[in-house]
């Protein structure tokens, strides 16, 4: 079976999935089903072997089983999956963002640069219409002001006509179209700071924002919310983990179900790790503005110290400082871009909490709610105790807080006995280094017990995320399940297929790798001087002999005077033919004409005789 016919038959399970869903009221895209599909097949409880061709019942089960699971609405799992789904679709980097708002912007001014680029205006109503469009493009560039505001277009107009005067289009417009892109640029950003510095100075831009001020109101307001919302999520973690403890002492409650309070755990667990992601984004995005307004200030005073009390000011001075401060006021309106985003981000993520409050307040009465800094225990790791060990501890170890946690810096002995339960880890007690991994546990007793069996407690931890695939990426388990062949693989689904293929391929690992060689291994004895090539040497040669400062000189014999022989080389005339419809062939006849005489006789004078012997052209 080929990777091709793989691909199309997951597409045709996919696809029947959302049809089923569908025609049940329930819209399901094609992202969650296949998501789905990898769940059931993980989950060793469906029973899916890889060493058997699956029937088509096999095909029909997995179907079900994914249809079901879509279907139940009221399963806190579905809700995370969708989460996790909804945040990877929406959630960029600071550098993704700024990329794709650069691709976005180009293909926004794609337009109107090529109206400007790839005008011919020869007329004056041309020339003057063509200018406008300079100015549209500069207010669309800059996205300073509104262009449809006519107090915009006056101040844009005007600063435009204090470097670039209309005169100016006819020397434009002979540009190839690669220079006149970026004297658009050039002239954007040049306006744009002119623009700006006129605002600071109240000399115009009235109906500029005021970028600064709308950043410093917005950050503190987006850091409350998402502050408050976290704050929120951790105490419904910690109820969670609270109940999850009290279900296992001989007074439980047998009418609550440990696995829905395990599911509602890791998927506030989930929403808690999200917004712990986003509040990050907030906090480098107002050290960025922060440090964006302090070198715009900045600018903006070298620049009035440039031009204070000057009637004129050389453009190679100022100009460079109208660049920096609109270069500056763009990346001040890509944070305010993506700060909404992340703000934007943060509502559209709670609609995924599957938390009931007031289930929650009956469930909790005589039961003792911790925060993870109550649970979290002082006891450390002597690593004297297991000197087979790699113990890190933070008086020991350099950047012991950038360690790259394994489980998102959850507890792997809790989770497996607990019967799943997740705990955060306390890294103070000490950093297991276990094949090039870190762990962190949360107390002395759990990391001595996992540290003593690491790699079976490790493939336990993998049985235990494979019943609950939405830990996948709650726990950063990506790389380990990329290479398990067990579970993660589905197996041929029609007939005739051989048990070896598989219908899941494996992710394709790639890596940077570089390699470095001397560029000439043995020393190299090049001659520069020599030339190989003929016409090179001839042309070395006439150099040389430097015909022009030398004088020719001849002189004639007897034998010689009156009978020098004379030869010029021509080429014949062609043959030529010309294709028609109707076949035939024409031939003009070649003009001989004879001259005697030339060489002249003894004691007598030169006669020339002209003879024409050119045959007629009818002939």
């Amino acid at each position: 079976m080929s990777r091709v016919q793989a691909e199309s038959v997951i597409k045709t399970i996919i696809r029947e999935i959302a049809q089923q869903c569908a025609s049940k009221g329930q819209s399901v895209s094609e992202t969650l089903a296949a998501f789905m599909v990898k769940c059931v097949v993980l989950d060793p409880r469906n029973h899916f072997n890889v060493d058997r061709t699956l029937t088509k019942q096999d095909i029909q089960k997995l179907i079900e089983l994914c249809v079901d699971r879509l279907l139940d609405q009221s399963s806190p799992a579905l809700d995370t999956i969708k989460m996790q789904i909804y945040f990877d679709m929406n959630y960029t980097t600071r550098r993704e963002f700024a990329e794709e708002h650069q691709r976005a912007r180009k293909t926004r001014l794609q337009t109107a640069c090529r109206e400007v680029t790839d005008s011919r205006a020869k007329t004056r109503e041309d020339l003057v219409e063509l200018y406008r469009k300079v100015v549209g493009y500069v207010l669309l560039h800059s996205g300073v002001g509104a262009a449809s505001n006519i107090r915009n277009v006056r101040e844009a107009t005007a600063a435009l006509q204090s470097v670039f005067p209309q005169s100016d289009l006819a020397s434009f417009m002979s540009l190839p179209k690669q220079n006149k892109e970026q004297q658009l640029n050039k002239l954007s950003a040049v306006v744009t700071g002119i623009r700006l510095f006129n605002k600071d100075g109240e000399h115009g831009g009235q109906d500029i924002d005021d970028l600064p001020g709308v950043l410093n109101d917005a950050l503190p307001t987006i850091s409350r919310d998402i502050e408050a919302e976290l704050k929120g999520t951790q105490q419904l973690a910690w109820q969670y983990t609270a109940l999850l403890e009290s279900l296992s002492g001989p007074d439980a409650d047998r009418a609550v179900r440990p696995d829905l309070l395990r599911e509602a755990l890791y998927n506030v667990r989930q929403h808690e790790a999200f917004l712990k992601l986003l509040l990050a984004d907030v906090t480098l995005c107002a050290t960025q503005v922060e440090a964006l307004q302090t070198a715009l200030a900045a600018r903006m005073r070298l620049l009035k110290t440039t031009v204070h009390s000057k009637s004129a000011v050389p453009t190679s001075q100022v100009f460079p400082h109208f660049t920096v401060l609109a270069n500056l006021w763009a990346e001040l309106q890509e944070e305010l871009l993506l700060l909404s985003m992340l703000s934007g981000l943060a509502s559209s993520l709670r609609p995924f909490l599957s938390a009931q409050p007031s289930e929650l307040e009956r469930l909790l009465q005589g039961v003792v709610v911790k925060t993870d800094l109550e649970r979290a225990e002082e006891s450390r790791v002597d690593p004297d105790e297991m000197k087979s060990c790699e113990w890190l501890l933070p008086e020991t170890t350099a950047n012991f807080d950038k360690l790259p946690l394994q489980y998102r810096g959850m507890c792997g002995h809790a989770l497996i006995a607990r019967d799943g339960t997740l705990l955060p880890g306390n890294p103070r007690i000490g950093v297991l280094k276990h094949k090039e991994k870190f762990y962190c546990f949360s107390s002395k007793q759990a990391a001595l017990q996992f540290a003593s069996a690491a790699d079976e407690c490790v493939e336990l931890v993998a049985e235990q995320v494979t019943r609950s695939p939405e830990l996948i990426q709650l726990l950063r388990m990506h790389r380990h399940f990329s290479s398990v062949s067990t579970y993660a693989q589905v197996t041929p689904i029609t007939q005739g297929m051989q048990s070896g293929e598989t219908l899941l391929v494996k992710p394709i690992s790639r890596s940077d790798s570089s390699t470095q060689t001397d560029t000439h291994l043995l020393e190299c004895n090049v001659v520069k001087s020599y030339e190989w090539n003929e016409w090179e040497l001839r042309r070395q040669a006439i150099r040389l002999a430097n015909l022009r400062r030398k004088v020719t000189r001849s002189m004639q014999t007897d034998l010689s005077h009156m009978r020098r022989a004379n030869s010029t080389q021509t080429y014949p005339p062609k043959d030529t033919g010309t294709q028609t419809k109707r076949e035939g062939q024409s031939n003009v006849p070649r003009p001989l004409i004879y001259l005697a005489g030339l060489r002249g006789k003894d004691g007598t004078s030169t006669r020339v005789t002209k003879v024409d012997l050119t045959r007629a052209a009818d002939q």
